[in-house]
């Protein structure tokens, strides 16, 4: 694996974790009442969002290890993967 395509994955990694980290721990003002005037009741009152991307990093990191380590090493090789039938060949 390149050094180009293992930083793709990461970040496409990263950004799928973050995406998922996200909405963890959100709280909406309106149920509490003490919504500002000018601000949407849905916003989220402690949105946390450097602590979620330190979360994000962390799973990142250790899931792209795994997959890196799968590119890499292959104890699954393509050969082993049931046959697939090619729908395409009929056209």
């Amino acid at each position: 694996m390149t050094w180009t395509a293992g930083l793709a994955i990461y970040l496409v990694l990263w950004w799928l974790t973050f995406f998922a980290v996200l909405p963890w721990g959100v709280r909406a003002p309106s149920g509490n009442g003490d919504i500002a005037p000018g601000t949407d009741p849905g916003a989220p009152v402690a949105p946390r969002v450097l602590r979620k991307a330190g979360i994000t990093t962390l799973v990142a990191t250790l899931v792209w290890l795994f997959v890196a380590w799968l590119i890499v090493y292959q104890p699954i090789s393509y050969e082993s993967i049931p046959f697939m039938p090619d729908f395409g060949s009929e056209y």
